[in-house]
């Protein structure tokens, strides 16, 4: 799943944050695993904050409380990203393991603009920070991770969002290689929907992949919320997963 933070989202900025000129409507990575190809604004912070429950087998549960990516605008081309997690694992026979799991620091790049059958492009890069986690969650080396993220407007209310890239886990050299399809759907100006495939492929483990589908709702242009859930159509993936979230962005200068 997306890991795609600080532990409160401050609702209160919605606030202020009409008072600022108006630009798009807010685009956020959250709630599907594809992430998108469009920058946050230059000088606009976002936040997007979720609340994950995943059922992994039937042994264990694992809860994500919460998830937030923290995103900041540097100029057209370039954004600068910060992922932070709390994770609680409940399994059976043993006793909960929490905690932070390893901070991520990242940026998206953007590469290409949409231009007939050429997609809009970005380049997303992380890197998970040994020694800034929880001792629970430590890793034995830095974590890089790397996507393109892929753009198509198909028509005024039909998207389609794509992902390809690679992770590696901070144990050991094995990437583990991450795509995603997720067409989406533009129900009204309030509401928007989507369904999704993505998955993980890796030499040493038998590959995952997973279904899910989730709505949206733009509360005004800088402020949305939204309820995803998923399942596994692979043995070695999750049971499923259900999660809420919200995100805001304001603007920090002139």
């Amino acid at each position: 799943m997306k890991r795609k933070f600080c532990f409160f989202l401050p609702f209160t900025i919605c606030v202020f944050s009409s008072a600022f000129a108006q630009l798009e409507k807010i685009d956020t990575d959250r709630p599907d695993q594809t992430e998108s190809a469009v920058l946050t604004p230059k000088k606009w912070i976002q936040l997007e904050m979720g609340f994950i429950i995943q059922h992994n087998s039937k042994l264990e549960n694992e809860f994500l409380l919460p998830t937030l990516l923290s995103k900041y605008g540097i100029s057209k081309r370039i954004e600068c990203r910060l992922i932070t997690t709390y994770n609680c694992i409940k399994a059976m026979g043993i006793n909960n393991i929490t905690g932070l799991s390893p901070i991520e620091l990242g940026s998206r790049i953007a590469l290409t603009e949409e231009k007939k059958w050429i997609p809009k492009i970005s380049l997303l890069l992380h890197l998970a920070i040994p020694g800034l986690s929880s001792k629970n969650f430590k890793i034995n080396k830095a974590a890089p991770k790397f996507r393109f993220s892929m753009q198509h407007t198909l028509t005024d209310q039909i998207g389609l969002g794509y992902n390809l890239g690679a992770e590696w886990d901070g144990y050991n050299n094995q990437p583990t290689l991450i795509y995603t399809f997720a067409p989406g759907f533009n129900l009204n100006e309030k509401w928007y929907g989507y369904f999704e495939a993505y998955g993980f492929i890796s030499r040493a483990e038998t590959a995952q992949h997973n279904l899910d589908g989730g709505i949206a709702y733009y509360v005004n242009d800088n402020t949305k919320l939204d309820i995803s859930s998923g399942f596994g159509i692979s043995k070695t993936a999750p049971d499923w997963y259900f999660a809420i979230g919200a995100s805001i962005r304001f603007k920090t200068g002139q």
